[in-house]
């Protein structure tokens, strides 16, 4: 049957019609392992019983009421946003680019109302991805996404992902800010090292710039923290997530210190759906799992042993696996060979996988899962990743 769906998507031939925690049950009845959590989304798996009974509490309630009114239940969520993080203020959205679209607004705002409205350009990395609104394809910088959309959005400044040299030769008069993902996720698992960070946070502090992180895929504890920025002892000016937050529900936020924040009055920004009672709901059952006592540390210590056992796949299938990325529950596997072959295979295995730029395919298990889970996990990858090996051909598996 022809679909009536846009085809902008590669679709897997799979439907799935429930889920349970990391586990997904396909229409033929066959189950999947998720460790592609709907691409960083789904942090407390399926079917969670505290997000069930959040979104059902709340749709018995109101479903929708407009920004022109009250909202207790995103003044609830603004309010364990801030109060676990840098943040004063909260804008809510429904997805990570109309968060990152707030933040870069809010960037060219602050520096206009400081009276230096010249200064509109962010700086940005190249292997970045930040959304597919026009600005933020422009802000991302990768061809693939920007061909055919006519003109570029101005305003933005890349440099190669690392390379401070070129970063400092790109700040100029112009220049409002800096805007980076702590771990590349699209681009392929890329860390920004504590160290680099720390001196991303020193240049916009030495040439009045602000600094925006896209957290939209590192946040809500898939590093092990609650954002993954902490990991560096820094602070950002603005901040936009997404994904996590909502736990399946489509939720976004952009954060920011109320410096950073001041040129945002009313009438300059808005949105109709973003903060909807049922999204908020459903985020603040969220935040109250994720802070909770001991969860972050259960994540770092199960991203420990899945981190293990992958070191050990890789040793013992070098003919297909590279190098192992990653920081806590967000984990990239570096291949020889193409990634999409890993994906099919782990999918024939029951494993659901993701792949990403450089060749790398990602693990992003929900921040729920088990030691079982990861044996379960381990071994299918094991399976695929022999089922690869073995058609081969003899040099390329001695290649490695």
């Amino acid at each position: 049957m022809t679909s009536s769906l846009l085809p902008v998507y590669a679709r897997a031939p799979l439907t799935f019609e429930k889920g349970e925690g990391a586990w997904l049950v396909a229409t033929d009845g066959r189950r999947y392992l998720d460790f592609g959590s709907g691409i960083a989304v789904n942090a407390l798996g399926h079917a969670h019983p505290q997000l069930m009974a959040a979104l059902h509490d709340q749709a018995a309630k109101v479903w929708h009421i407009s920004n022109l009114y009250q909202n207790p239940v995103a003044e609830a969520l603004a309010k364990k946003l801030t109060d676990a993080t840098f943040a004063d203020l909260v804008f809510f959205t429904n997805s990570g680019a109309e968060a990152l679209e707030a933040s870069i607004k809010m960037a060219r705002k602050y520096q206009a109302v400081n009276g230096r409205p010249e200064r509109n350009r962010i700086v940005t990395f190249e292997g970045a991805f930040h959304g597919r609104t026009l600005a933020t394809i422009a802000a991302g910088g990768q061809r693939k996404y920007m061909e055919g959309f006519g003109p570029d959005m101005p305003g933005f400044d890349q440099v190669p992902f690392g390379d401070e040299a070129a970063l400092k030769a790109a700040i100029g008069p112009e220049t409002a800010a800096i805007l980076l993902e702590p771990v590349q996720g699209e681009g392929g698992i890329r860390p920004v090292p504590p160290e680099t960070l720390r001196r991303i946070r020193q240049l916009c502090d030495e040439n009045g710039l602000l600094l925006i992180l896209d957290e939209v895929q590192t946040g809500v504890g898939r590093t092990g923290k609650l954002f993954a920025h902490e990991w560096a002892g820094i602070q950002p000016d603005i901040m936009a997530i997404a994904k996590g937050i909502g736990g399946g529900f489509p939720l976004g936020a952009c954060l920011a210190t109320a410096e950073a924040g001041k040129g945002m009055v009313p009438g300059t920004h808005g949105s109709t759906f973003g903060g909807n009672p049922l999204a908020a709901a459903v985020g603040n059952a969220v935040m109250d799992v994720v802070t909770g006592e001991g969860f972050l540390e259960r994540i770092q210590q199960v991203a420990l042993l899945l981190k293990q056992r992958l070191a050990e796949i890789k040793d013992r299938h070098p003919a297909v696996i590279a190098e192992l990325r990653g920081e806590g529950l967000m984990v990239g596997l570096k291949l020889h060979a193409p990634n999409g072959e890993l994906v099919r295979a782990a999918q024939e295995e029951g494993l659901l996988l993701i792949a990403a730029g450089d060749n790398v395919v990602r693990l992003l298990p929900p921040l729920v899962i088990t030691d079982e889970d990861v044996a379960e996990a381990v071994g299918r990858l094991d399976r695929a990743c022999a089922t690869m090996e073995a058609g081969m051909k003899p040099a390329m598996r001695g290649a490695a």
